[in-house]
């Protein structure tokens, strides 16, 4: 069972919490160099992103019906997608937020001139 609390989990709890062998998790982990457990006294220390990879590694192989190749392209995919995507979001947004203020702006500016146009007449 996956516990908020904790930062790290041994080889053991995630072998139970995945459903796998813990030697398919140490083949995965030279297989895939997104998980990088932390090895404290030649054990290996798992975090919850890299429990988080590892499910997903078991859904490419074992129900996607991935090779390892494959999954592995399609995980450097994801996290390659991932980690331009949000740079990108995150400075579009204030662009696009002058841009809109500026317009609203200009506007603010034309209904002034309207309205004080039509005062003076």
């Amino acid at each position: 069972m996956l516990k908020k609390d904790r930062k790290y989990y041994r080889i053991g709890q995630v072998s139970e919490i995945l459903g796998v062998e813990p030697h398919v998790l140490r083949f995965w982990e030279s297989q895939f160099k997104q998980i990088q457990p932390r090895r404290i006294s030649r054990q290996r220390l798992y975090r919850s992103q890299d429990l988080k990879i590892l499910k997903r590694i078991k859904e490419l192989l074992y129900e996607e019906g991935f090779t390892i190749a494959g999954a592995k392209k399609k995980l450097q995919e994801e996290f390659s997608s991932k980690s331009r995507s949000e740079p990108e979001k995150t400075k579009a947004k204030p662009v696009a937020c002058d841009n809109i203020l500026e317009e609203i702006k200009r506007e603010l500016l034309e209904i002034q001139k309207i309205l004080s146009g039509s005062d003076r007449q």
